[in-house]
């Protein structure tokens, strides 16, 4: 916090009601096989680093930072979570480098394969951040 990159923030069930219409959207969207692959992937990704911001939410804070937004999001999952989010957090910092060169750089990065995978990883994350949220925040429950 000293650095300005995380502030404190008091989230609502209409703000995360809101968020989760995002996912939703966007995995719903990253399963369309029409689109490329890299299109899928960093669809995918949106709505785990979506999904991160819900956890961050509902700890008290939100990211500030104007540089590395997407780094601090999955560093900060871990201390919300606990150590059993760090599996996630490993998983989606790899995956945010190669949606910068997605997003930036070049086309046709990533695989088919990669695709599905991080639609499953972001997926099954969401699903782990949903039993977490209902288990400490029953008034936040979808």
């Amino acid at each position: 916090m000293a650095s300005r990159d995380v502030q404190r923030h008091r989230t609502s069930k209409k703000e995360l009601d809101d968020i989760r219409a995002l996912i939703a959207r966007d995995l719903a969207d990253a399963g369309v096989t029409a689109l490329s692959a890299d299109r899928r992937f960093a669809t995918a990704y949106n709505a785990a680093l979506l999904t991160a911001h819900m956890v961050i939410a509902c700890a008290g804070y939100r990211v500030t930072a104007k540089t590395g937004h997407h780094k601090v999001s999955f560093d900060a999952i871990t201390l919300a979570l606990g150590a059993g989010a760090g599996k996630y957090a490993d998983y989606f910092e790899r995956c945010r480098r190669k949606r910068n060169v997605i997003d930036y750089t070049r086309s046709h990065v990533a695989t088919e394969t990669e695709s599905e995978e991080i639609l499953r990883q972001a997926t099954e994350f969401h699903g782990f951040v949903e039993t977490w949220i209902d288990s400490k925040f029953s008034n936040l429950r979808r």
